[in-house]
């Protein structure tokens, strides 16, 4: 194989990303973070089935509890928050509702619009997760140092914002190529 052909094959471009010319170490890198977000998914479904909830209606519930304030968070908030449709978050939360999780109320400032709350018995639920949640997360995150975790959150949202955009990038790049 000539170099020219090695460089045909890389999937990384920028010299930062690159190790000695080649993109192994990103590529071990990537598939590191790959496993890392199944296993994140696996732990966040086994909260949601410990408390009778998909996996999606778990983060749904503690993201409310977080963003809620006094007057309770908008679905449009939420699902910014979380990086998902307004219609998804309303189709879900409308369920939580039903179980009873979740309170809905109309906003004060906009009629049309709604604010989320959990209920005294959404809280009591995540009072009964909370002991095991702690001892997960933090075997979870058990090799980060005070610094490491100022580091990997600033980390972590820059590479969520790059990779909302390069989820555009490739809708353009890959669709244009198809109707080419």
């Amino acid at each position: 194989m000539t170099k020219g052909d090695l460089h045909s094959e890389l999937t990384v471009s920028r010299p930062e990303l690159l190790k000695e010319g080649t993109d192994a170490t990103f590529r071990s890198m990537l598939h590191d973070l790959l496993a890392f977000s199944a296993s994140l998914e696996a732990v966040r479904g086994r909260f949601g089935a410990f408390l009778g909830l998909s996996g999606i209606q778990y983060t749904l519930v503690v993201s409310i509890r977080q963003l809620q304030g006094k007057g309770g968070v908008g679905v449009k908030d939420l699902a910014e928050h979380l990086g998902l449709s307004a219609p998804f978050v309303t189709t879900e939360t409308k369920k939580l509702v039903r179980l009873g999780i979740v309170a809905k109320a109309t906003n004060p400032d906009d009629l049309r619009r709604v604010n989320l709350t959990l209920t005294d018995q959404g809280r009591k639920l995540l009072l009964m997760l909370a002991p095991m949640q702690r001892e997960i997360n933090d075997a979870i995150f058990e090799p980060l140092a005070a610094e490491d975790m100022d580091r990997l959150v600033r980390m972590a949202s820059d590479l969520r914002r790059s990779a909302e955009r390069a989820v555009v990038l490739a809708d353009y790049l890959l669709d244009s190529d198809r109707s080419s």
